[in-house]
């Protein structure tokens, strides 16, 4: 049993696009998305430096972006799941055929410019915390007043907040936890600052006419399959201010009977979380074109076995 993910902000690294361009009609679909949305996603996916992809409004488009293309590239696949991390679950819900791929990048356009807007506001960020108790960590980041704002599973979570707060986090870690490392990512995501885009989302999801998914549609903010594309979109609003439960998503695989994972580009986190906490299961991460081949095979090894 297959699922097919896909990663959040912060995945993005400068040229990572370039390669996957080079494939048949790739850079022709690209330049249509970006003549969609508005965005020149060819220049920001091969040219621009990590500081302008840093930017919220530029890599949520262009991680949906390379997912979509990158998950293409395997061919017409039908995984038994998918899923996405963060802004990833645009992704997913383009796989899994609740969106098309242009309402998708239009949707994400939209909410890229909306959190980079309430990120404005005030000067905050996210941090990974990496080791340490869940328990015990989402205690102390309470009382620095931070929120838990990825719960990723496989002893990692995410806390969100101002500079300010952060900074205090770094200087005193909970018990347990080896480090501390600053996301490359432009505001507290998933937090009560990002409640002025959840009101922009929501009006934009007023003009999709979403789809029911096409296979089990695992969600952040519970683990659980959902199977209505209107409560899909209801939750791609929301998810904006809550917490992403990737640690409920990975037990959820782990019901379905997941036997392999396939991140899609720019893949590589949610394999590192899934090789800690799902032992067993065969993970695949899309870097570049040369990992194709290798997908391929897992797909016919394990989907709808």
């Amino acid at each position: 049993m297959l699922v097919l993910v896909a990663p959040g902000q912060g995945a993005q690294a400068p040229g990572f696009l370039t390669p996957w361009l080079e494939l048949p009609g790739a850079a022709d679909r690209v330049a249509a998305w970006s003549d969609a949305i508005g965005l020149d996603l060819v220049h920001y996916g091969t040219q621009a430096d990590a500081d302008a992809i840093r930017d919220t409004a530029v890599a949520q488009p262009l991680l949906v972006a390379a997912g979509i293309l990158s998950a293409a590239a395997l061919g017409d696949i039908a995984p038994d799941a998918v899923a996405g991390h963060s802004v990833g679950e645009i992704t997913a819900a383009a796989f899994a055929g609740v969106l098309n791929d242009t309402a998708a990048l239009t949707l994400v356009r939209k909410r890229g410019l909306a959190m980079a807007e309430a990120a404005a506001v005030t000067e905050t960020g996210m941090s990974a915390l990496l080791g340490g108790d869940p328990e015990v960590s989402v205690a102390h980041l309470e009382k620095l007043g931070l929120t838990p704002a990825n719960v990723n599973g496989a002893g990692q979570i995410v806390a969100a907040g101002t500079m300010a707060q952060l900074a205090a986090l770094a200087e005193d870690k909970p018990e347990g936890v080896r480090k501390v490392v600053p996301l490359k990512v432009a505001g507290a995501f998933h937090t009560h600052h990002m409640a002025p885009a959840v009101e922009k989302l929501a009006e934009a999801a007023k003009a999709l006419s979403p789809s029911d998914p096409k296979v089990a549609y695992v969600s952040n903010k519970d683990g659980r399959s959902v199977t209505s594309g209107a409560e899909v979109v209801e939750r791609l609003v929301g998810q904006v201010a809550n917490p992403v439960r990737w640690d409920l998503c990975m037990e959820t695989f782990k019901e379905l009977g997941v036997t392999a994972l396939i991140e899609v580009c720019p893949g590589g986190t949610l394999t590192g979380l899934a090789k800690r906490a799902l032992p067993g299961v065969r993970t695949l991460a899309l870097k570049t074109p040369d990992d194709l081949g290798a997908a391929r095979d897992l797909v016919a090894e394990h989907a709808n076995a």
